[in-house]
């Protein structure tokens, strides 16, 4: 009988974009928006996200080839999958051989009439949502127009099982957003709301940060995936390229 789950899966955020900078900037100077021309779906990475892509694609490539994915899914938001392409690139995974997929499923949480807004800005255009938010929790509720937490696991459930059953076996690669990482992390190792919720609690996803599960067979009767790194930036300190990552907001991830 085929394996049902991968043989290996990788789970990385995108690379630093120029929508985490403004933000940030923005966070900073308690402004209420975020200054992007672009739809979320266009921001662009950054120059040093690009820099942290190569960094990651270097690390996977310095693998053995029999421990290298074999199969590549992305985000079709151009942060994510630009930072896919310069790992794929980096790493010498282009070939035939190595799919390359981009998938909606993955895409970044949307955040309705949220997107743009600080902290700060949350709380001046939309104190109402700031209260359903706090009574409700970030793990359900849902701002007009966007998608809470379970809504963004609905489709990574059916992504997961899209993948279990095409490439159960094989080495995987999943390149997506913060919440997308936290979100598998939920389904994968079957937590509750409070734990995910804890874990998100103790920091931010790296850009480029690299999370790691291997199958173990003794995982049940149809075995399972068990973690193995979590939001490691190894591979870019190695390449002594600087990492980063911003707090949470309504802004793109």
């Amino acid at each position: 009988m085929q394996q049902g789950w991968p043989d290996r899966l990788w789970i990385v955020r995108h690379g630093e974009s120029a929508g985490n900078v403004a933000r940030a900037a923005a966070q900073a100077a308690r402004q209420a928006r975020i200054d992007i021309a672009e739809r979320d779906v266009d921001v662009p990475l950054s120059t040093l996200g690009e820099e942290q892509s190569r960094a990651l694609g270097r690390w996977f490539g310095d693998l053995p080839p029999e421990e290298q994915p074999e199969v590549i899914f992305a985000s079709p938001y151009r942060r994510a999958r630009h930072t896919a392409e310069l790992i794929r690139r980096e790493a010498g995974l282009e070939g035939e051989k190595v799919g390359f997929l981009l998938d909606e499923r993955l895409r970044e949480k949307e955040f309705g009439v949220l997107d743009r807004l600080t902290t700060h800005g949350i709380a001046e255009h939309f104190p109402e949502q700031a209260a359903f938010r706090r009574s409700l929790g970030k793990f359900y509720h849902r701002p007009p127009g966007g998608e809470s937490w379970c809504d963004v696991i609905l489709r990574l459930r059916s992504a997961l099982d899209s993948i279990c059953l095409r490439h159960g076996g094989r080495r995987v690669l999943i390149v997506g957003h913060q919440v997308v990482v936290l979100c598998l992390r939920y389904l994968l190792e079957g937590l509750t709301e409070e734990e995910i919720l804890a874990i998100d609690r103790e920091g931010d996803i790296a850009n480029c940060g690299l999370t790691e599960y291997a199958y173990d067979s003794s995982q049940g009767p149809d075995g399972g995936m068990v973690l193995r790194h979590y939001n490691i930036t190894a591979p870019l300190v190695r390449e002594g390229t600087e990492t980063t990552a911003e707090p949470h907001g309504g802004a793109p991830r």
